[in-house]
């Protein structure tokens, strides 16, 4: 992590800067200065009315605890789409105007990045230890690298080697449609589109969607579905101690192992697969032994192929915010307020 190791920030004189991963259930906060950054918070999305006012709580409480100044540029990961001025999240209610947040809040810079395109342009510089590969592979040098996690949501993004940069990509890859095999999934894939007109991978692939799993599944076994949340789904898997959740978390894995799969295809990324999002880390070993990889290099004529494309999983905490400092000078897709 920067704040560990800050590398060659260290060498570039900087003001003090706001960096920020703003996910659809928390945002987290930290200050960055030529040694790296500090005073990391994690707030809540769901205690503040807009992104605005969650800033100066955060500012508030940095100052108190550090004396640090307040910051005069900005950059922030958001889990949305980024093309304009108007920003306007995808699993959460806040929306805002970059351009007025700018000028609330007194920066001369305001940089606002999506989300996993900020983590893309992290990855590279993540420590191997901080990375947990799952099956077979190697990674080819100077090639294509491919993101996905879930999470709240489920994100995507690639990092293509260009001369003598990488550059990251803004994708939204989670809302193209999901890929089902098997007889059980088409299954679980009607019950889905009986509640949305158009079933992406986000339904299934995210917090909210193991949930949805869960409830598919206990209507096809005809049992009541219990108000049961990600973290109870997967404890109960661990345990073994529901037949449902143990399911659920299982075609879980091997949907996105397909998932990802296709991304590594459409990429050409025998650099790599990177998995980031909350959940996966969370599943430890479990992940490594369930269906992904072999749902993963199951493509037929190319299986082979992917069978040489190694995967994994990142364990870095908060690691958006190494892609965050990065931005103010590296290339990529980012909207910067007027």
């Amino acid at each position: 992590m920067l704040s560990q190791n800050p590398g060659s920030f260290a060498q570039i004189p900087v003001p003090i800067r706001l960096i920020a991963d703003v996910g659809g259930t928390n945002a987290r906060f930290a200050l960055l200065e030529e040694t790296g950054w500090h005073a990391e918070r994690v707030l809540a999305c769901a205690d503040f009315p807009d992104f605005g006012a969650a800033v100066e709580h955060y500012l508030a409480i940095a100052g108190a605890e550090t004396g640090a100044r307040r910051p005069l540029e900005a950059a922030i990961a958001i889990a949305s789409p980024v093309s304009g001025d108007q920003v306007r999240m995808t699993n959460h209610v806040w929306q805002f105007s970059a351009s007025q947040i700018r000028r609330r809040l007194g920066w001369r810079r305001f940089i606002i990045l999506n989300d996993f395109t900020a983590l893309a342009m992290a990855i590279r510089h993540l420590p191997s230890d901080e990375l947990e590969q799952v099956g077979t592979g190697c990674a080819v040098p100077d090639r294509p690298l491919a993101l996905l996690g879930p999470g709240t949501g489920l994100g995507m993004s690639g990092l293509i080697p260009a001369g003598e940069h990488w550059m990251p990509l803004q994708a939204e890859g989670g809302h193209a449609t999901l890929p089902v095999v098997s007889e059980r999934e088409i299954a679980v894939y009607r019950q889905l589109h009986q509640h949305f007109s158009h079933v992406s991978a986000e339904r299934m692939l995210s917090g909210p969607g193991l949930v949805n799993i869960y409830k598919a599944l206990c209507a096809l076994d005809g049992v009541a579905a219990q108000l049961l949340n990600p973290p109870d789904i997967t404890r109960r898997a661990a345990e073994a101690s529901c037949r449902q959740c143990l399911e659920a978390v299982s075609l879980f894995c091997a949907l996105l192992g397909t998932v990802a799969g296709n991304l590594a295809l459409t990429l050409g990324a025998t650099g790599g697969v990177y998995i980031g999002g909350g959940i996966v880390p969370a599943l430890g070993r479990g992940f490594a032994n369930s269906p992904f990889r072999d749902r993963f290099e199951n493509k037929g004529r190319y299986r082979a192929y992917l069978a040489a494309v190694p995967t994994y999983v990142i364990l870095t905490r908060l690691p958006a915010l190494a892609g965050l400092a990065r931005s103010f000078t590296a290339p990529g897709p980012r909207w910067e307020a007027d």
